[in-house]
């Protein structure tokens, strides 16, 4: 289960990636190159991860972030080391009769067959660019994009939640304006059938437009963490 939090700002401050004595990057890496032969999907490239979380005032939270690659999510199989912490954003996507849009990892994903809400891991900037609010907001946008076929501007998403997992993973949710909800399907249809010509597997195999949480147990398959709350949350906020 995951803690939703309120806050009016959301500041983000980098700080240095943790240092690994030599047996566990060794191990790090084994560990790395196992998941690349089960999924040579998987790809190395930057992430941000969470190092901390606090609350600067009632109203204010304070996401320290460091720069890794993913193979570092490895360490989670390495027996007595830190685990670092996923930061990521998602998008509460609704339809106009107030249900939500969640969808089903390919194969070709990190987490085959997992429900959430179109989303992902947050990216690290370029050069000096800043990891900020904006920033966030965009990589929300082109997550729901890449994965429903949805494409919004950046400033069409307005942040409803911060959800931080018993595992410590930082979640920062941003809400879309609802569309119909034929208009959804066949977005999606488009996009999978676009991402199938060109030899690629969409990042959603599926998806699914739910009412409330009584329904997810319906969804075959493991769900993130935040899913149940955050469906709890949008019920009765979203829609007509």
């Amino acid at each position: 289960m995951a803690e939703l939090l309120d806050a009016e700002a959301l500041r983000l401050v980098e700080v240095a990636p943790p240092v690994l004595p030599p047996g566990v990057r060794t191990a790090m890496d084994r560990e790395w190159d196992e998941a690349v032969l089960a999924n040579p999907a998987l790809f190395d490239g930057p992430v941000a991860v969470c190092a901390g979380l606090s609350r600067e005032s009632p109203d204010s939270l304070l996401v320290s972030w460091s720069r890794v690659t993913y193979r570092y999510f490895a360490l989670r199989r390495v027996p007595g080391t830190t685990v670092l912490r996923s930061l990521f954003v998602s998008v509460v996507q609704p339809t106009e009769d107030g249900r939500v849009l969640v969808g089903r990892m390919s194969s070709s994903t990190a987490a085959p067959g997992r429900w959430q809400f179109p989303g992902g891991s947050v990216e690290p900037p370029d050069g000096d660019e800043p990891l900020d609010e904006h920033a966030l907001r965009r990589h929300a946008a082109v997550e729901l994009a890449e994965e429903t076929g949805v494409d919004l501007p950046a400033t069409g998403l307005t942040r409803c939640l911060v959800t931080h997992g018993e595992d410590g993973q930082v979640g920062v949710h941003y809400l879309a304006p609802p569309l119909p909800a034929s208009s959804l399907r066949q977005r999606f249809t488009a996009l999978a059938a676009a991402e199938t010509a060109r030899g690629r597997a969409p990042e959603f195999d599926r998806i699914a437009l739910v009412g409330s949480a009584a329904e997810l147990p319906d969804l075959t398959g493991p769900h993130v963490a935040y899913l149940e709350p955050v469906v709890r949350w949008a019920r009765g906020r979203v829609g007509s």
